[in-house]
């Protein structure tokens, strides 16, 4: 086989390699995220917050948190708020772990 053929056949192995994790993590992200969606509204988070025009006014509108925090911190801060931030008022919610990351990641998708 020529160097060429060499290359070209790495480059598109490489390319077929990055373009299937792409597709992997892409779905998967999209699929979270709506399960966090999801989550928002059964766990009447817009009771407090507003997403754009749906909610309520009294907290943080959510409409660009993402753009504002990564989503380890919101998963973080939906975990326990007043570890992030002693005098919040978001009270703490019980939540499994599996619900905490889909929600952050619905969040951490509002830009």
């Amino acid at each position: 086989m020529s160097a060429w053929a060499r290359d070209v056949t790495a480059a598109s192995v490489v390319a077929t390699i990055v373009l299937a994790a792409t597709v992997a993590f892409g779905q998967g992200g999209s699929k979270l995220a709506s399960q966090g969606e999801r989550l928002f509204t059964e766990q009447g988070c817009y009771g407090c917050h507003m997403i754009g025009k749906m909610g309520t006014p009294i907290a943080t509108d959510l409409s660009q948190v993402g753009s504002k925090y990564p989503e380890s911190y919101l998963r973080q801060w939906l975990r326990d708020p007043q570890q992030q931030k002693p005098r919040a008022h978001m009270p703490k919610i019980e939540m499994a772990d599996a619900d905490a990351r889909a929600l952050a990641a619905y969040l951490a998708s509002l830009k």
